[in-house]
């Protein structure tokens, strides 16, 4: 158990220590705008650049593996929009964000720290795809939704055309895809630029989780939604094990693919959740009280995955 307290602890208590730091210090949201900056736009992109490119070309058209995760948080979402739209009274844009609290897991901020962390460099591609194409689900079907309920103010068309745009530039998919391109050729960065990256992608982790601490702090936090314990219950516990239930019907994906499936599937609620409510001005105490209390619950949740995963306690097939 030492060995995985040692491993969780560091994580969750950056975490802690900037919704410390949010708490204490008199700094308004705005002084974060530059540290953000630099975890979305520089570190995490050279994490995902360099995770992606080392890994060899095959590996990465796992479309299986794509299929099966993408389409299980999916279904978390489905299951949360149906909650949302049954307590919120058939509201579809609340929904729409409840849903998000409860099926989209910190695969930026905190996935790729924990699994590599847990796992090692194999972990690095699973979690690359994953990252990638929840992303692209959950980057297309809220802006549809919200469309669809009144809260986007784009037709149909321009809709789409935006979620376009979004996904193709977003800095993660951009590095990611770079990285696919340069293990396509067998590319190796110049070493001072091997250095750069090197170092760039070891800030991303503490900066993020960091940030993440302080995000969560500064979020205002009211009285908690009557659908929100049920959204947590979906993110933390269903979510991880229809991962792992499908993954295991479907058979023939390597053990670490799983635990890594299975890992981020556990992650607590991303903060986009709340950045989408605010986007769209709907569900905000919802999405803030979701975050908030998603991330101190999975403290538990998250260090009994790692523990299972570290002490090889995940069944390798029915």
């Amino acid at each position: 158990m030492a060995d995985v307290l040692a491993l969780a602890l560091p994580f969750f208590g950056v975490i802690f220590l900037g919704l410390g730091c949010g708490k204490i210090a008199r700094i308004p949201e705005s002084g974060l705008a530059w540290l953000s900056f630099f975890i979305i736009y520089v570190a995490l992109p050279a994490l995902f650049f360099s995770l992606v490119a080392r890994t060899p070309f095959h590996e990465l058209a796992n479309g299986r593996f794509i299929l099966v995760t993408t389409l299980s948080s999916a279904t978390c979402f489905a299951l949360s929009l149906a909650i949302g739209l049954w307590l919120r009274r058939g509201n579809l844009p609340e929904a729409t964000i409840s849903a998000v609290v409860g099926s989209y897991s910190n695969v930026g901020y905190m996935g790729p720290g924990l699994t590599l962390g847990a796992l090692g460099a194999a972990a690095s591609v699973p979690t690359a795809l994953i990252f990638v194409f929840d992303s692209l689900f959950f980057f297309t079907v809220v802006p549809l939704l919200m469309a669809l309920g009144g809260r986007e103010k784009r037709s149909i068309g321009a809709t789409l055309w935006y979620v376009v745009r979004r996904v193709v530039t977003h800095p993660f998919n951009v590095a990611t895809f770079l990285g696919v391109l340069a293990a396509a050729v067998e590319f190796h960065p110049p070493a001072a630029i091997d250095r750069m990256l090197e170092f760039l992608k070891n800030a991303a982790a503490p900066c993020a989780l960091f940030t993440l601490g302080v995000s969560v702090a500064l979020r205002p936090m009211g009285k908690v939604q009557g659908e929100v314990p049920f959204l947590i219950a979906i993110k933390l516990l269903v979510h991880p094990l229809l991962v792992f239930t499908v993954l295991m019907l479907v058979g023939g994906f390597a053990p670490v693919w799983v635990a890594t499936a299975v890992l981020m599937a556990g992650l607590p609620p991303a903060l986009n959740a709340f950045i989408m409510a605010k986007q769209y001005e709907t569900y905000v105490e919802g999405a803030s009280g979701g975050v908030l209390i998603g991330t101190v619950v999975s403290v538990a949740t998250v260090t009994a995955l790692l523990y299972a995963v570290q002490h090889d306690m995940l069944p390798h097939g029915f």
